[in-house]
C-alpha cells in the first residue's frame, strides 16, 4: 500500500488536507481558542511540576541510577506518571473540544465555542480514564527507554510509532461514540488494518509541513543576525510569537484532520466539504481485514 501514493503524491494529498481543515477552520475561527488554553495550561502543569523536580540542579528530571533503591525508583516513576497523567488529560481534554466543532461542521449545523466545551466535559470520565491508560504506556516506554540506552531508545521509539498508529482514531471514537479507552483502541485498530500504513503516511506529512512552515521564521531570525540588525531581543520574540501561532493552527489543522480521518474510515464517505479522492488517498481504501 506504501507504493499506491509516492512521496510527493503524499505532500500533495496533505496540502490539500491541510487547505480543507483551513476552510473549516474559517468558518468556526472559536476552535483556535482551544489549543491556546491548552497552551497555558501545559505551561501550568511543566511550571507545577518543573518546580517541584528541578532541586538539586535539575536532578529531580533524571532518571535514577539501575542499581538505585526501589523507593527512588517508585518515586521518580510516581511523578513522571502523574505529569504524564496531567499533560494528556489537558490536551486531549481541549483536542475534544475541536473534534466535536469539527464533527458538528460536518454534519451541517454551526457549532460554538460552548457546543465544544460542553461535549468536553461531559466526556471527562472517558477522558481521565484514556488519559490513565497513556500515562501508564508512556511510563513504561520511559523505563524501557531508560534501562537499555541506546538500544531502549530504538526499542521504545518503536513501541512508541505503533501505540501512537493503533490508536489513531480513538480520541474520535471516544468523542462522537462515546465508548471507553479500551473499546476504542479495538475498534481503531480496527479501521486501521482496513488501511494500514496511510495514517502514518498522513501524520510524517504533517510534521514535515510544519518543519516547512517553520523554516521562515528561523531564516529571518537568521538573516537578521547576519546582518547585524540591532534589537536581537525583538526579532527572537517575533520568532518565539510566529511559532506559537504557527504551532496553535496546525494543532487545530491536524486534530480536523483526524477528525475527517475518523468520519470517512467510519462512514466511507467524505465529509461535506472534503475531497474523496484526496481523503482516499491520505487514509487508504484498501481491502477489509475482516
Amino acid at each position: 500500500m506504501w507504493g499506491q501514493v509516492g512521496f510527493f503524491g503524499r505532500i500533495s494529498n496533505t496540502w490539500s488536507l491541510i487547505g480543507t481543515s483551513w476552510d473549516m477552520v474559517k468558518k468556526d475561527k472559536e476552535m483556535l481558542v482551544f489549543p491556546l488554553i491548552s497552551g497555558l495550561c501545559l505551561l501550568l502543569v511543566l511550571g507545577s511540576f518543573g518546580l517541584g523536580m528541578l532541586g538539586g540542579e535539575g536532578e529531580g528530571w533524571r532518571p535514577p541510577a539501575r542499581d538505585a533503591a526501589m523507593a527512588e525508583q517508585i518515586s521518580y516513576y510516581g511523578k513522571m506518571f502523574l505529569f504524564y497523567f496531567c499533560t494528556y488529560f489537558v490536551i486531549m481534554f481541549f483536542n475534544t473540544g475541536i473534534i466535536a466543532c469539527a464533527v458538528i461542521r460536518m454534519r451541517g449545523s454551526e457549532p460554538s465555542l460552548g457546543d465544544g466545551f460542553r461535549v468536553a466535559f461531559a466526556r471527562v470520565p472517558l477522558l481521565l480514564g484514556w488519559a490513565l491508560v497513556s500515562a501508564t504506556v508512556g511510563v513504561i516506554l520511559r523505563i524501557i527507554e531508560n534501562r537499555s540506552e541506546k538500544f531502549g531508545q530504538i526499542v521504545a521509539g518503536l513501541l512508541g510509532m505503533a501505540w501512537s498508529l493503533t490508536t489513531f482514531l480513538a480520541l474520535p471514537i471516544l468523542v462522537v461514540e462515546t465508548k471507553g479507552p479500551f473499546a476504542a483502541i479495538k475498534q481503531s485498530t480496527k479501521m486501521l488494518r482496513d488501511t494500514w500504513g496511510e495514517q502514518l503516511i498522513g501524520g510524517f506529512s504533517f510534521g514535515l509541513l510544519w518543519f516547512v512552515c517553520c523554516l521562515p521564521g528561523f531564516l529571518i531570525f537568521a538573516t537578521a543576525l547576519m546582518l547585524g540588525a540591532g534589537h536581537v531581543l525583538i526579532w527572537l520574540v517575533l520568532l518565539i510569537v510566529y511559532m506559537v501561532i504557527l504551532a496553535l493552527v496546525f494543532s487545530v489543522l491536524q486534530t480536523c484532520f483526524q477528525a475527517a480521518l475518523y468520519y470517512y474510515a467510519r462512514q466511507s464517505v467524505a465529509p461535506p466539504g472534503w475531497d474523496a479522492g484526496v481523503l482516499a488517498g491520505a487514509v487508504g481504501t484498501g481491502p477489509s481485514a475482516g
